[in-house]
């Protein structure tokens, strides 16, 4: 009755599971994965929830890229990035998520069987969207060595007749690592020569740990390369659902894939009128958020390193708001996350995220520093 693509294993893990019995005991818990901006403290402009209550949400006019001012102030968050080659606004689809925009790009890309090739490493969602897609995943390795890399001989061998795109995140989660400025152009001399895009996923380009700006893939133009990002990261507004791809890369192929993403954007329709007009507004709330975010990342390094203790050391970070331990391995990273529940502390076990071997824990640094502090101060405790 069912189709195979959606045949997933439902049942939960160890650690989820347990994770949810000491929930339902009531048991008091220090989230240190929380990863919800709304739910982690921060002062919101509520001058921002104004343009959501315009006249102009009244009167229903779709396009299907996207409301041209909408898209337009995407255009200007380039711009005041100090972009200097701006996305074309006709060259913008909006969508209500970066996992929409990742859904619309693997239909466009690929045919049932094909291959996007993903990076480990990484964010678990990509076998969702990839496998409802009926998309094959193929992983890279990123290696460490005083810092994270991509492993250019991996990422070749890992290429195949049916392999469509790579994709980065820029920078990585839960490594923090940006893609260096080497490491792009190689990309998109190998991405042209093996007629492959690019598919660089920016939610977190905004928070680079020394408070640099990072330049964006949206200006590329050597292969045909998709940015995504949107609100949810950039002005912590997750609930807004808000985001959108970028094409960029040599003009016939650019603009064969923009008229057929504006297709399938057409057929859903998907973003409300009312976001839309917003956006210029929700974009300019950014930087009071992001300054409270980007405080809290670097308290919460400094106290990470501050308590570090017991053969426990703090990988490097670049970017985004996630920090990796690496842990000694005196049991696989699932069981240290449960013992860790029962010290009343929740943690990520780095297998969640295609850590090759144990030895690995993953938080989040967007928690309350108070909070965020006696959590690491259990773990020390467990690691002894």
């Amino acid at each position: 009755m069912f189709a195979a693509r959606t045949s997933w294993n439902l049942q939960p893990n160890r650690f989820s599971a347990a994770l949810e019995a000491a929930r339902s005991a009531g048991r008091e818990l220090l989230d240190l994965t929380e990863s919800n901006p709304t739910r982690v403290g921060l002062d919101y402009d509520t001058w921002v929830l104004e343009p959501l209550s315009s006249l102009a949400a009244l009167e229903y006019r779709p396009e299907s890229k996207g409301l041209e001012r909408a898209r337009e102030a995407v255009v200007g968050y380039y711009r005041e990035r100090g972009s200097l080659n701006p996305p074309d606004v006709k060259r913008i689809v909006l969508t209500t998520s970066t996992s929409e925009a990742y859904s619309f790009v693997f239909r466009m890309l690929c045919d049932p069987g094909d291959e996007v090739l993903t990076p480990a490493p990484s964010y678990p969602l990509f076998d969702f969207l990839a496998s409802i897609q009926d998309v094959q995943l193929r992983t890279y390795p990123l290696i460490y060595d005083h810092g994270w890399h991509i492993d250019a001989h991996s990422l070749q061998q890992a290429i195949g007749n049916r392999s469509r795109a790579v994709i980065v995140v820029h920078p990585n989660n839960p490594t923090g690592s940006f893609v260096k400025e080497s490491e792009k152009a190689a990309l998109q001399d190998l991405c042209r020569e093996r007629k492959l895009a690019v598919v660089a996923d920016e939610v977190f380009l905004d928070y680079a740990v020394d408070g640099s700006v990072r330049p964006s893939f949206s200006s590329e133009q050597q292969a045909l390369t998709f940015t995504l990002s949107g609100i949810s990261k950039i002005s912590a507004l997750p609930q807004m659902k808000l985001a959108w791809i970028v094409v960029s890369g040599p003009e016939e192929l650019a603009s064969e894939a923009i008229a057929r993403l504006e297709m399938i954007a057409d057929t859903y329709l998907s973003v409300s009128t009312p976001v839309q007009l917003a956006a210029s507004e929700f974009l300019s709330a950014r930087h009071s958020v992001q300054q409270q975010l980007q405080e809290r990342i670097r308290r919460n390094v400094a106290e990470l390193d501050r308590q570090l203790a017991g053969g426990c050391t703090r990988l490097e970070i670049e970017g985004g708001w996630y920090a990796v331990l690496r842990v000694p391995v005196t049991r696989p990273d699932e069981e240290l996350a449960i013992a860790l529940l029962e010290d009343g502390v929740v943690v990520h076990p780095g297998h969640f995220y295609d850590f090759s071997t144990d030895g690995y824990l993953v938080v989040s640094l967007i928690c309350e520093t108070e909070k965020f502090a006696e959590g690491i101060n259990r773990v020390m405790k467990r690691l002894g």
